[in-house]
């Protein structure tokens, strides 16, 4: 606590989200004579300004009650907006400190987060999980409710306070019943995706499924209804490797700041989100009143499923060629740019035209095939130049499905493309490169990793001037003549790599 002309200034510490940063703020509170008022200063949002009459409630339910006196709260750094009902209980900490409830020096070396309620209990927030490294960092306690206690556990060199209401708190600085250090929660356990071997037929999709999910390359599946292409999608999950601790980490705090963790309990397995064609701009990209991430940034190090991929509208489908080529998200807002992670797998799915039938003179419509061009024509070329595989998926016929036996089971194919993303992790590691997967290469590093041998670069300059490749789909044939020969334990990339890359450019929809 220090000094000033008017009295003795308590602090305590807490953060503001700016995406998932936690941005450390100084929550200074100081007693003056005067008539007795409540102000805070800072910067507040509506949800902080009201937290002094929830403060005040709470303070007088365990039996505190405000001295007669000027009471100001200053929020600083006073420039940096500050949103949420999370800055309630560093505001009472800091408060309680000015009026001699607990001790200044305990209430300084905090960093607290946390919503009060009228009865002096404590409601759970959102971003435990920065907030808690962000505490560690400056090495401070961190406070948080309860419920909050497991995620903010997960940090394990924070010192984590989590008491259920304002009491217990009180209790703790004063030695009376010290609080219980929290337990980090077990993981998530997603062992129940479907299985792969569910699919009959389809040999290629299963085939080009199998090399996206080895090398991260983004996909697309045409074909007419019932082929199996959601299908397909849902199962890529069973065939992917789970996180690794720093992919986890990522994850967590996205999915943290966004209210997405439940229990304190995270997830290993790669997110898999799969909004509808409805979806807005907002809620695809992330934005809003309080900049919120979006889908494209909860499915970081995951897959972003797109079913109907032309009934999603333009503006929204266009606002993913940033993030699909940056593996970031910039919400830009009029007080700040906000940047949230966004490297995903995109797989998406498209019927060849409305009817979905434009294939089959007997049921296509009788716009065919003008109504197939329309549809098509729905997805930019500058979208379609970010996918790297592009698979038909034609219709299964009866006899597939009533006599062909059950496909490879996940675990199999599984097995494959953990052995192929270990070859790329031990090869970019010794690059020193910051890739996780093929998917990620580019440039020089491309030149060094997938050059192919001679018969290979002579094939792939007659595709690329046949199929006019631009720069961007050289390279993402390269990534994925790379991936696939990964898959074959391959150490230099042949022309039957560059070939099977080369016919997954070559897919498009029948006209």
């Amino acid at each position: 606590m220090t000094s000033t002309g008017v009295g003795l200034v308590a602090r305590c510490f807490t953060v503001a989200f700016h995406g998932v940063e936690a941005r450390e703020v100084d929550v200074q509170c100081v007693l003056s004579p005067g008539l007795p008022a409540f102000s805070m200063v800072g910067l507040p949002d509506k949800a902080v300004a009201e937290s002094k009459e929830r403060v005040r409630a709470a303070l007088n339910a365990v039996g505190l009650a405000l001295p007669p006196k000027r009471i100001t709260v200053n929020l600083s750094p006073a420039d940096m907006p500050k949103e949420g009902a999370h800055f309630d209980l560093p505001i009472a900490l800091a408060l309680m400190a000015a009026m001699d409830a607990v001790p200044a020096g305990e209430a300084a070396r905090c960093t607290a987060m946390g919503e009060l309620a009228l009865d002096g209990g404590l409601t759970a927030v959102n971003g435990a999980l920065p907030a808690a490294l962000a505490a560690a960092e400056a090495d401070r306690a961190f406070v948080c409710p309860e419920a909050c206690g497991p995620e903010a556990a997960l940090v394990a060199a924070a010192e984590v306070l989590a008491p259920p209401d304002l009491l217990s708190l009180l209790n703790h600085f004063s030695g009376r019943h010290p609080l219980p250090a929290p337990q980090p929660a077990e993981p998530l356990d997603d062992a129940d995706a479907p299985d792969l071997a569910d699919v009959k037929g389809q040999e290629r999709a299963r085939r080009a499924l199998e090399v996206a999910a080895a090398g991260g390359h983004n996909m697309l599946m045409i074909g007419p209804p019932g082929a199996g292409k959601s299908m397909l999608a849902a199962r890529l999950p069973s065939i992917l490797p789970p996180l690794s601790a720093r992919e986890a980490l990522e994850v967590s705090m996205i999915h943290s700041v966004a209210g997405l963790i439940e229990g304190g309990r995270i997830r290993r397995a790669r997110p898999f989100r799969a909004p509808h064609h409805s979806a807005s701009m907002p809620a695809m990209v992330g934005g809003g009143r309080k900049a919120a991430p979006g889908e494209v940034s909860l499915s970081h190090r995951g897959v972003l499923f797109l079913d109907e991929l032309p009934e999603f509208s333009r503006p929204v489908l266009e606002s993913l060629r940033q993030p699909l080529e940056a593996g970031e998200t910039v919400v830009a807002r009029a007080n700040a740019h906000i940047r949230y992670p966004s490297r995903v797998q995109l797989i998406a799915a498209m019927n060849p035209c409305r009817c979905g039938h434009l294939a089959d003179p007997a049921l296509a419509c009788s716009r065919a095939p003008g109504c197939g061009l329309d549809y098509q024509a729905r997805i930019s070329g500058p979208l379609l130049d970010r996918i790297d595989i592009r698979i038909e998926t034609p219709a299964v016929s009866p006899a597939d499905l009533s006599r062909a036996p059950r496909g490879e089971p996940s675990a199999a194919v599984a097995a494959r493309v953990a052995e192929a993303r270990a070859r790329q992790a031990r090869r970019y590691a010794r690059m020193g490169a910051p890739i996780a997967t093929n998917a990620e290469a580019d440039g020089g590093v491309l030149e060094q990793v997938a050059t192919p041998d001679a018969a290979g670069v002579d094939l792939l300059d007659r595709a690329a001037e046949k199929l006019r490749l631009t720069a961007r789909g050289y390279h993402r044939v390269l990534r994925l003549a790379r991936t696939i020969a990964d898959l074959d334990g391959a150490a230099a990339v042949g022309r039957a790599h560059v070939a099977e890359a080369v016919g997954y450019r070559r897919a498009r929809v029948e006209r």
